[in-house]
């Protein structure tokens, strides 16, 4: 049973409700909490599925940015300036200040083999 209610707590509850409101009043009252359970039920319909939307909204809109971004990621970004270094001939070493990123143009230690900038490989 619902609430952990026995028949002889309903009958209980029956009888103190005919003592309280009368026999001619009872049909008005189960009528009344009838209506007020049935807007209830279709108040807590309604904003779950208003909440239902609105999630769908968010999730719409979240779907639309990765999206976007995964397109602005798709296209390959233009290159950086090529660097002073890079342009030297092969056999000769970069400058002192270190090896240059042929990709982006960044100084690094003469020791690195990767960009500490865009993490591109440094050819050396």
């Amino acid at each position: 049973m619902p609430f952990g209610l026995r028949p002889w707590h309903i009958i209980a509850i029956v009888v103190v409700a005919l003592i309280i409101f009368g026999p001619a009043r009872l049909p008005q009252l189960g009528k009344s909490m009838g209506k007020f359970f049935k807007d209830l039920r279709d108040g807590a319909k309604d904003m779950s599925s208003g909440f239902k939307d609105g999630l769908n909204d968010a999730q719409a809109t979240a779907a639309s940015v990765v999206d976007a971004a995964k397109s602005a990621s798709a296209q390959p970004p233009s290159p950086g300036p090529v660097a002073q270094a890079a342009l030297a001939p092969e056999g000769e070493k970069a400058s002192s200040a270190g090896n240059f990123c042929t990709y982006c143009g960044a100084a690094n230690p003469l020791d690195a083999k990767f960009c500490n900038t865009c993490g591109h490989k440094i050819k050396a």
